[in-house]
C-alpha cells in the first residue's frame, strides 16, 4: 500500500467498505453479520480500508483492500457517509461503501490482518475500537432498510 495524500491539505485519503452478508443458515440472528478485521500492528478492530494508491479511485481502492484485508470479494453498494479525522497527527478522510461479502470466499490471516469476525450490528457496534467506525453501521442498516 503507498501512501495516498492529497497534495494541497496533506490529507490522508482512504477508503473501505462496510462488508456484511446474510446470517449463515444454521446461526442464530438477525439475519445480518457484519465483517470486522483486527490489526495486530494497532491492536484495534476495524472496517476493513486503507490508505489509496496515488490517482486510484476511491471505490477501486475500497474493493482492494477488502481483498487485501480479508481474501473476499464483494459487491459493492451504497456509498456510506466520509470519515474524517485526525490520524497519526494528520487529518484522514475515508470514503467508505456498503459491500456485501462474495459467499463461499475464506478469510486467510496475514501480515496487516490477523483476524476476521462475522458479528450481528450490535455485537459489532461493541468490538469496533473507535467512535467514528460505530456510525457507519447505523448507516449501512439505513441502507439496508435492517433493523
Amino acid at each position: 500500500m503507498s501512501d495516498s495524500r492529497d497534495d494541497e491539505t496533506t490529507t490522508v485519503l482512504a477508503a473501505g467498505c462496510v462488508l456484511w452478508r446474510h446470517t449463515p443458515r444454521g446461526r442464530r440472528g438477525d439475519g445480518l453479520e457484519i465483517a470486522l478485521v483486527h490489526r495486530p500492528r494497532y491492536d484495534d478492530w476495524s472496517h476493513p480500508k486503507g490508505k489509496l494508491k496515488r490517482g486510484e479511485d476511491a471505490l477501486r481502492g475500497a474493493v482492494r483492500e477488502v481483498v487485501e484485508e480479508t481474501g473476499m470479494g464483494c459487491t459493492p453498494g451504497a456509498e456510506l457517509p466520509t470519515q474524517r479525522y485526525v490520524a497519526r497527527g494528520l487529518p484522514k478522510e475515508v470514503r467508505y461503501w456498503a459491500a456485501e461479502a462474495v459467499p463461499d470466499e475464506v478469510f486467510v490471516p496475514n501480515r496487516e490482518v490477523d483476524r476476521l469476525l462475522w458479528l450481528p450490528p450490535a455485537a459489532a457496534r461493541t468490538r469496533l475500537t473507535y467512535d467514528h467506525d460505530r456510525t457507519l453501521i447505523d448507516a449501512l442498516l439505513t441502507t439496508l432498510n435492517a433493523p
